[in-house]
């Protein structure tokens, strides 16, 4: 579902060093680290600037391979005195099967390792809630890109709207709005971004970057941007890798 998850941090040596404590114990490693950008396969890091503030209120799902490693991820990360969001357990409440435990990473965002039967295959991130102002308002922004992004609404409610994909998921939550977090959907052809760009902006909301290649990030990488109703950027971008 996700080709990246991007938050802007306060202080990027502390929050790796959290991610990489936390997420070593589920068996995801580092896959970069640079001068802009710290990677986790598809979630990463980047320091927040006077332009592009901290990332605030997001809580993140990571796929655990199994119960066991949901309870060393916790317990690793109490150990190393990171703060307490909800120890390890069942939550019937989202499904079944769902085991989950959560902390607070350095910017207090909610970082959960998660085990259930039908966890994100082909990424680190199995699901994202995102707090919104305005449900309605917020489902109706995710539909509209919807088509274009290769996503569908499953769960509809007053209070929140869920959003799947072949794999993976996220929600719009009704509370205090989350900020500055980058989603951003694949795509196999430059043609989806540039509908998806079109489709947005003829609906009224805002451009964040009109179709082009962006050659700082690699040959070929051909990306469009638009922000959400609570501002958040959310990209469709084609590889153009074989």
């Amino acid at each position: 579902m996700f080709d990246h998850i991007t938050i802007r941090v306060s202080d990027r040596e502390a929050s790796e060093s959290f991610y990489d404590t936390v997420l070593r114990a589920l068996g995801i490693e580092k896959t970069h680290s640079g001068r802009g950008f710290t990677e986790w396969d598809d979630f990463s890091l980047t320091q927040a600037d006077d332009e592009d503030p901290v990332t605030r209120r997001l809580h993140v799902g990571f796929v655990a391979p199994s119960r066991a490693h949901v309870d060393e991820c916790w317990r690793i990360g109490t150990e190393a005195g990171y703060r307490d969001d909800g120890a390890p357990g069942t939550r019937p409440q989202y499904r079944e099967d769902y085991y989950g435990a959560f902390l607070l990473d350095p910017d207090g965002n909610s970082a959960e390792a998660v085990h259930h039967g039908a966890l994100r295959q082909g990424g680190v991130v199995d699901h994202l809630w995102i707090r919104v102002a305005d449900v309605a308002a917020s489902k109706a922004f995710y539909e509209r890109v919807a088509p274009h992004a290769g996503f569908g609404l499953r769960h509809d409610s007053p209070d929140r709207a869920q959003f799947v994909g072949r794999s993976g998921s996220f929600s719009v939550v009704a509370g205090t709005p989350t900020e500055h977090v980058h989603m951003a959907f694949p795509t196999d052809d430059n043609a989806t971004v540039e509908s998806f760009h079109r489709a947005a902006i003829e609906a009224g909301y805002r451009d964040n970057g009109p179709p082009r290649e962006r050659p700082i990030y690699h040959h070929g990488y051909y990306g469009a941007y638009v922000l959400d109703p609570d501002g958040n950027n959310v990209e469709l971008v084609n590889h153009n890798r074989p």
